[in-house]
């Protein structure tokens, strides 16, 4: 059955699966995967009366997340285009890129400075994940 994993204690090992209105508990000795299990991983669980017998990731949760963005593009763009957000558009933070685009016309150029110190941060590793949560290559 597929489920989704609604807590998790790595001090206990044990976690919870939800399906279907109903929760299941489970211990790290049922599961299979090479990855830990994550509280809202989705996976693939079988019971015996209501006893958990094996637990498995699904889907996407088997590899990981490839990078996409540059860490030099974004860096640059922080750097050189820091003002209007643009490094934090390239990563997918939309909402946050137009904010500096609007603290640097309102406060008459302090977004530069944020901007300027992101691009920064960016080229020596302290924002290393874009939106989604990739890493940068």
């Amino acid at each position: 059955m597929l489920g989704h994993i609604e807590s998790y204690d790595e001090r206990c090992q044990t976690g919870v699966i939800k399906y279907e209105g109903q929760f299941y508990e489970f211990h790290l000795d049922q599961w299979t995967s090479e990855a830990p299990p994550k509280t809202g991983d989705d996976v693939d669980f079988d019971h015996d009366n209501g006893k958990v017998t094996d637990v498995s990731l699904v889907g996407a949760y088997l590899m990981e997340a490839k990078p996409v963005k540059s860490k030099i593009v974004a860096a640059l763009l922080g750097i050189a285009f820091g003002a209007i957000g643009l490094h934090r558009i390239y990563l997918g933070f939309y909402f946050l890129g137009l904010t500096q685009a609007v603290v640097t016309l309102l406060t008459g150029g302090f977004g530069v400075m944020w901007g300027f110190i992101e691009g920064v941060l960016i080229a020596t590793g302290h924002i290393y994940k874009d939106a989604k949560g990739r890493h940068l290559k």
